[in-house]
């Protein structure tokens, strides 16, 4: 059993525009992500590079264009969990005991335009499972496609950024908009 002593870590709010199309789901921010005050700031996670590959920007464009293109394309990003006690980064580590969810529920309520949710790896999707989706309605949970995709953090090393670009092109790039699309 994990000791709830480790520190706290509290989560960003969503990336969101108007008329979400996706959501993409993590679990909980990184210490660099943290440091940072940005989604995904690990130098290696691969996040950025595949969204811009996706929505048509440059992955090393400021943070503010960056998540403005995710906007316009309608891709929402958020955690499933707004707090846990964690040490360190790695989502293994996440005291279940402590976790905390964010209102996804409402979210995916609110925002009934979303019709894709995007599990950035496996944590994500166990934790929503378990926190999230027993209070989701069952007509909105028919109205959504889940897919689990592989971690874009350099943790989840199984898979190489041209194979974790391919998963993910196969499981986001239909619902993308035409000019979100790459050529």
């Amino acid at each position: 059993m994990r000791s709830s002593r480790a520190e706290r870590v509290r989560a960003f709010p969503p990336i969101l525009g108007a008329r979400p199309r996706i959501l993409v789901l993590g679990s909980l921010p990184g210490i660099a992500s943290l440091q940072a005050g940005e989604y995904y700031a690990h130098p290696r996670n691969q996040f950025w590079p595949i969204m811009a590959a996706l929505c048509g920007f440059a992955p090393e464009a400021p943070y503010a264009a960056r998540t403005a293109a995710l906007r316009a394309a309608g891709v929402c990003v958020w955690d499933v969990l707004a707090e846990a006690a964690r040490p360190g980064s790695a989502d293994a580590d996440i005291d279940a005991a402590t976790a905390r969810a964010h209102d996804v529920r409402g979210l995916l309520v609110r925002q009934r335009s979303i019709s894709l949710l995007a599990f950035n790896g496996a944590a994500a999707q166990r934790h929503f499972a378990r926190l999230v989706l027993p209070a989701l309605p069952g007509q909105r949970r028919s109205d959504i496609r889940f897919v689990t995709l592989p971690s874009t953090s350099p943790a989840h090393a199984t898979l190489g950024p041209a194979g974790k670009l391919r998963r993910w092109r196969a499981a986001l790039g239909g619902v993308l908009p035409q000019r979100a699309r790459p050529p």
